[in-house]
Order: structure tokens, then sequence, then C-alpha cells
């Protein structure tokens, strides 16, 4: 896809495709991640992170109060995952 460089200050800028913003789910103020590899660049979109519960507890700090009964709760949401 060529693209045409626009000056707006001190800088030179070009316009991100819609249909790669719609696929990546970006907006206005999402951060994304430049590669600069001779005359290539490449733009990547960052993962989000993803957290299991059982990392997220291993964790916590031994000492936290104990809520009574904590262990036989029924899961409730993603934590089931």
């Amino acid at each position: 896809m060529l693209q045409t460089l626009r000056k707006a200050g001190g800088s030179l800028v070009m316009t991100v495709p819609k249909a790669f913003v719609e696929q990546n789910g970006l907006t206005e103020g999402s951060k994304v991640n430049l590669q600069l590899m001779g005359l290539k660049m490449t733009v990547e979109v960052p993962r989000k992170p993803r957290y299991k519960i059982a990392d997220l507890m291993a964790e916590m700090p031994a000492r936290l109060p104990k809520i009574k009964d904590w262990d036989e709760m029924p899961a409730a949401g993603l934590e089931r995952e």
C-alpha cells in the first residue's frame, strides 16, 4: 500500500489504514510498537496481558487475612478458565 507522507509541525506523518485500525481495535491514543530494520518499518499492536488466577495468587503476600470458607466458595467469574 503506497502512502504519502505529510508535514505536521517538524515531523512527517502518514495515516493508518481503516482496516488495520478496525482489525486491531485501535482508537485515538492507542499505543503501537514500531520496529525499524533498514529500509523497512513494521507496526505491531502489543498484546494485552492475560492473567491466570493461580499466577496472581502465587504473588500475594502470605500474611493476608483469611476469609472464612473462601476455599469452598463456588467460582463466580472468568477464574474458572
